[in-house]
Order: structure tokens, then sequence, then C-alpha cells
């Protein structure tokens, strides 16, 4: 398994200690089950692994669900991280500036960025590669399977909104003076297109992977504005999911009652974890000024409307009224 050397040296060349795949460890469980399954398959000849593996059920599939966990909270943390500093406010701002004046523009940004968003492709990669490996081993589709239910329980690493903060923090950067300094990519082919007007972040990464996301709204059926991701992965406006989600702007996604379901998914529970996608917002405004400001004249108008409806309920509230 030629990749399994690949990731190896790329784990062991981080210097910072990132959680992986234990792809040695996979492997031996592997010919675990293998052995179990052709004695079992001289007995009772079979074409896959059972249904109710001891193996697969209780070591290797568990044990492939908590790494995958913890590379995906270690991306999910350290993006974030990432993407708050460039987004950062007041002093944390100017000393962003001063270091980013010392050390060239925005090369180390990006870099960090690249960093990050390689480390999440070949952990993707691996994940593949090790549940086509033991498909392919026990003659079945419950890898397949497993990649699909890890998909409904949001641990897939390229469903991950911070993925999307990335790409557009990218194309944002591109755009700015640090274009003429030839700043390294984070991703190659990555770009916003226009399909009879409707707006998606499309990128062609290596090895096949390709992420193409729709930025259309789904319940007003336009491109997306103040783009908030739910726990369920679908991108909607703010002012939409709030809608949605029977809850006002002013009281905001966490007030939402946790039975509320995604208008697309009808998942239940969706709305506290959701994330704000502030340079998707950012990437859309210099891309759509035109439509932009037509639509920030509307919400700014919905908006002090929710606010006013909001302070008159609570005076009343507060009055006994």
């Amino acid at each position: 398994m030629k990749f399994c050397k690949t990731y190896q040296e790329y784990m062991q060349g981080q210097q910072h200690d990132l959680p992986g795949l234990g792809f040695k460890n996979l492997k031996k469980i592997m010919k675990t089950c293998r052995r179990d399954f052709h004695s079992h398959n001289s007995l009772n000849p079979i074409n896959s692994c059972h249904h109710q593996c001891p193996v697969c059920d209780g070591t290797f599939f568990p044990s492939l669900l908590n790494e995958m966990s913890d590379v995906l909270g270690c991306f999910n943390h350290r993006a974030q991280k990432l993407l708050d500093l460039h987004l950062a406010s007041g002093f944390r701002k100017y000393l962003f500036w001063l270091k980013a004046k010392l050390q060239g523009d925005h090369t180390v940004l990006v870099q960090e960025g690249r960093d990050l968003v390689t480390y999440a492709l070949i952990n993707a990669i691996a994940i593949r590669k090790i549940l086509k490996k033991y498909d392919k081993i026990h003659y079945s589709k419950q890898g397949q399977l497993f990649k699909s239910q890890v998909q409904t329980m949001h641990k897939e690493i390229l469903q991950s909104p911070w993925l999307i903060e990335l790409m557009a923090l990218y194309l944002n950067l591109r755009r700015t003076k640090s274009e003429s300094m030839k700043a390294p990519a984070l991703f190659d082919g990555c770009s916003l297109t226009f399909k009879d007007g409707k707006p998606s972040l499309t990128c062609e990464l290596f090895d096949s992977i390709k992420i193409d996301i729709d930025l259309t709204c789904s319940v007003c059926l336009d491109t997306v504005f103040d783009p908030v991701s739910l726990t369920c992965g679908h991108i909607f406006c703010y002012s939409c999911a709030c809608l949605a989600a029977s809850t006002s702007i002013v009281d905001g996604l966490k007030a939402a009652d946790p039975k509320e379901k995604c208008p697309l998914c009808r998942e239940e529970g969706v709305y506290e974890g959701a994330v704000r996608l502030e340079e998707l917002n950012i990437l859309l405004a210099k891309n759509c000024h035109e439509y932009w400001e037509q639509r920030l004249q509307t919400e700014r108008v919905e908006r002090i409307k929710q606010a006013k409806e909001h302070w008159e309920s609570q005076c009343r509230a507060f009055m006994g009224v």
C-alpha cells in the first residue's frame, strides 16, 4: 500500500503533534477479520463479511470513527483559530497587521491555511483508501455504507464549514495586494463560478477529489446573504435560517427549538451549532456587488422591524400588559 508510507511520512514530518489514522493498526484489524472470514467461509461459503462481524462492528469501524472524529476536531479547531485571527478587530487586528508587515504580508497566513488544507485532504484520501481496501478484502460494500453513515453523523472532513471558509479566505486574499507577492496557494483550481446567475464555489483537488458547493439559498432561492452553515452541512441566508427555525433574527439561531428541522434534509437539532461563514460573506459581497447592495437594504429594513417588535414585546412583558 504505497499511500500508507506516504501518509506516515507526512504525519511524521508535521511540526505539531496532529491526530491521524492508525494505518498499521487498521490493517492488522483487517487481517484478523480476514482470517475469521476465511475460517467461517470454509464451513459456510458466503460472498461477503458477516452482517454482524465482531471484528468489524467491535474494533475496525469504531477505531476508524474515533480517529476520524479526532482529525475533524483538530482541523475545525485550528481552522477556526486561523480565521478568527484574520477577521480580528481592535488590538488583535493591530498585532496581526504588525506581524504581517514583519513577515511579508499574508504569506504566513496563507501558508498556515495551505498546511491545514493539506492535512484535511490527505486524511480524506486516507479514509477513502482504507475503506476501499476493506471492501476489496471482504468482497463487501460495508466500507461504503460506513462512509455514508459517517456523512449523516457529520464526521466527514470535506463537509466541514471551515473548509469552505478556508476556500473563501484564499479567494479573498488572492484579490488583495498579496497576489502580487505570489503567495502560496491553498488550492489549485479553486474559483467562484456563476451559471445562469447562480454562484457556486468549486475546487479541483488532487487525487480526483472535487468540491462543488451551491451558494443558492433553498428558502429564498437567491444567492445566500450573510450565509450560515447548519450542522447538517446545508447553507442558507442567516435570515432564512431564522425563519425556518421559527425564531427572530434578534434572538438568533441559538434560541431555536432543538426539534426544528433543516428545510432541506429535515434533520432535527441542526441550528444550535450553526457556523456563520464570514469569509464567504466577504467573497460574495465583492463579487455580487449590485445584488449585495439591494439585499443589504432589504435586510436592514427587516432587521429593524424585527428588533422593534422584539423590544415592544419585551416592554409589554415587563409591564405585565
